[in-house]
């Protein structure tokens, strides 16, 4: 499902969380529409259910988006964090002595290209693997610069600082690369669509008891509900979708590099 879900297209996915509720509207309009003659208990308690099941919906899309919106945060703070690291560190590759410093300076710069466009595969994809398996690749190759620089002259200040910065790097790829596989769990937005489309189903039947049922609001109701669970939704997803995590602090770096 998780797999699925990253790699879908919007439309789909809007599709998929849209039509439900649309069809939760109509299903329960029809079921009160054969049900209008009869004024019993039962049918007053299902048409009185359409309010708490609205406010538990609320409750429910208020909860969703604060997850999704703080590991939004996340991996915005996560891009940052990087690329000020990656910057850093290649700052202080340049106060090496040669040829250490020749020798790391390309590598800095592939690495921030590297980092710059691995967000677009996700981590257990072919591409995110190679992506992730030759950053391990780089950080080995720029520690045996930072160990050979130090075992050259170990009483340089420069290079105990270039240590430190390179050690920040490489503990912020792993920071990163956690923040972009922390989503919500799937159970939860299926536990969010089943509100949404009981509500509904619920709303749409009350609407018809009370004499009050207008077909097309309830349909915009549907859809407007629908969208904003949607939004939730693409929210969570780090790689793809309408709104994802600004690349900008990368590519200042990597334009910025010599």
């Amino acid at each position: 499902m998780d797999s699925w879900f990253a790699a879908a297209n919007e439309w789909l996915i809007y599709g998929a969380i849209v039509l439900p509720m649309v069809g939760a509207v109509e299903i329960g309009a029809a079921l009160g529409r054969r049900r209008t003659g009869s004024a019993g208990d039962a049918e007053r308690v299902i048409s009185t259910l359409a309010t708490p099941s609205m406010g538990l919906l609320a409750l429910m899309i208020a909860f969703t988006f604060s997850m999704a919106l703080t590991r939004f945060d996340a991996r915005k703070s996560a891009v940052l964090e990087e690329a000020n690291a990656i910057g850093t560190a290649a700052l202080r590759g340049q106060m090496l002595p040669e040829p250490y410093r020749s020798s790391v300076a390309p590598l800095f710069k592939e690495y921030a290209q590297l980092r710059m466009v691995g967000r677009r595969f996700r981590p257990d994809s072919a591409q995110g693997i190679k992506a992730i398996h030759r950053s391990a690749e780089l950080h080995r190759k720029l520690w045996n610069e930072a160990e050979a620089a130090a075992k050259s002259d170990p009483h340089v200040v420069p290079t105990g600082l270039f240590v430190q910065a390179l050690n920040k790097m490489i503990d912020m790829h792993e920071v990163r690369l956690t923040a972009g596989r922390n989503s919500v769990p799937s159970l939860v937005f299926f536990m969010l669509e089943g509100i949404a489309v009981v509500a509904l189903g619920f709303s749409g039947y009350g609407a018809v008891q009370a004499l009050r049922y207008h077909r097309l609001a309830m349909l915009f109701l549907a859809i407007l509900i629908g969208s904003v669970v949607t939004l939730v939704a693409d929210l969570d997803r780090p790689r793809s979708g309408v709104i994802t995590v600004s690349q900008q602090p990368l590519l200042d770096l990597v334009q910025g590099m010599r």
